[in-house]
């Protein structure tokens, strides 16, 4: 079965209150919960907000490990989810009721297949 990849940007959360927060962490827990109830589950987080960023680059020829992202923008990953499903029908399914878990979108990716090793 694909993978894919459920997720959403920081920017996609909007501005809420603490206990606002606390009020969707027992509705998005249940749905992960869900999630591992169907044998769907792969792996969730959310991203930590504040903590540190690094870049690995091997473009010239040796690594380069520098603090912060590698390309600058406004909109950065807030955490995702990893489900195995059979098709692009159920892996937006779950990305709905994750989206009704946590308050805001959820963005649905399919993962290419894995290359063959000669």
């Amino acid at each position: 079965m694909p993978k894919y990849l459920l997720y959403f940007n920081q920017q996609w959360v909007g501005d809420h209150s603490e206990e606002w927060f606390r009020g969707r962490v027992a509705t998005s827990v249940a749905v992960i919960d869900e999630m591992k109830a169907a044998g769907v589950y792969v792996f969730a987080g959310g991203l930590e907000e504040g903590a540190p960023v690094y870049s690995a680059d091997a473009t010239s020829g040796a690594v380069l490990v520098t603090d912060g992202p590698y390309v600058e923008t406004k909109e950065f990953l807030g955490g995702f989810a990893v489900v195995d499903v059979v098709d692009d029908e159920t892996a937006t399914m779950w990305a709905g009721k994750l989206a009704e878990g946590c308050g805001w979108p959820q963005e649905v990716r399919r993962f290419g297949s894995e290359p063959e090793v000669a």
